[in-house]
């Protein structure tokens, strides 16, 4: 969809179109439209960012909360959103050595019971290794600095997400 066919979507349809772009959380779509018309797909995702961190410290948490785990239950049961089964087969998640899906689990474990959400990294360029590393190394962080680093992710993956999105230029 083109930037100017966005544009001219009310409310409801808007929603309708980015409302998955920020995993389960449709009310940053809604909170964005209000600043249409939007020049392009930067401009359209800087209100969007400016929404999520505009929100009070549930409602951020609970966004994060929405999002799955790297290589946990939903990916097993086949839950994740489109977005989500895209990014974590891309990075080869879903191919894990028995070894490497054993490491995950105990990593997602351990971040969950220290953090209370889901390890968040924007894993589109990474491979399997980087991955765990990354999270070893998180795991590793405070409340707020993870909580931090994990909007910052979610930034990325929803710029990439809505890169993606057909006819929309790339963000500079």
């Amino acid at each position: 969809m083109h930037i100017n066919q966005l544009n001219r979507l009310n409310r409801p349809d808007f929603v309708q179109q980015l409302g998955g772009l920020f995993e389960h959380s449709p009310w940053v779509a809604e909170r964005a439209w209000h600043h249409a018309p939007f020049a392009n797909a930067a401009h359209l995702h800087a209100h969007m960012v400016r929404a999520m961190h505009a929100a009070p410290r549930a409602q951020q948490r609970t966004l994060l909360r929405a999002h799955p785990e790297l290589a946990g239950k939903a990916m097993v049961a086949k839950a994740l959103t489109a977005d989500s089964t895209n990014e974590q087969t891309r990075s080869g998640l879903t191919e894990c050595s028995a070894e490497e899906f054993a490491q995950l689990q105990a990593l997602n474990a351990a971040y969950n019971k220290k953090f209370g959400w889901p390890f968040i990294l924007a894993v589109k360029q990474l491979d399997r290794a980087t991955i765990i590393r990354i999270f070893g190394e998180r795991l590793q962080g405070s409340v707020e600095v993870e909580f931090a680093a994990c909007l910052a992710n979610v930034e990325q993956i929803t710029r990439w997400r809505l890169e993606a999105l057909s006819d929309l230029p790339a963000a500079p």
